[in-house]
């Protein structure tokens, strides 16, 4: 059984940057799609970036298109990352990690849907 623990969130000014990380234990990630999603208050949940197994493939959220985030990954340490630059008050919310097994090695989703394993999440402020 996957588990993900998530880690790195924290109050920031708008403008900053955060580093977030997702520890996966349980099996190695190396079939395994990633995602990052989010969740702000009476809002649903969102995608926000994806990577494929060898991290060749990335993909972002509309609400996060224009390179102020980047997503990583790390097979031989079980890591995946969200470097999010710029914040802004708009990028509060609770950030999940999330995992899917596939035989595709360039997949990558931002759909919900498509995620199997998910992290407890890690708290996200922007604000001054």
């Amino acid at each position: 059984q996957l588990q993900l623990v998530e880690s790195g969130g924290g109050l920031v000014q708008p403008g900053g940057s955060l580093r977030l990380s997702c520890a996966v234990s349980g099996e190695t990630l190396e079939h395994y799609a990633m995602g990052w999603f989010r969740q702000a208050p009476g809002k649903e949940r969102e995608g926000v970036s994806s990577i494929s197994r060898d991290g060749r493939s990335t993909e972002y959220g509309e609400s996060v298109k224009g390179r102020r985030f980047t997503i990583s990954r790390d097979n031989a340490k079980n890591m995946v990352y969200l470097q999010m630059n710029s914040l802004k008050p708009e990028d509060t919310g609770i950030y999940y990690c999330a995992a899917t097994y596939t035989g595709v090695r360039e997949y990558t989703s931002v759909a919900r849907i498509n995620y199997d394993y998910w992290g407890q999440g890690t708290q996200v402020t922007v604000s001054s």
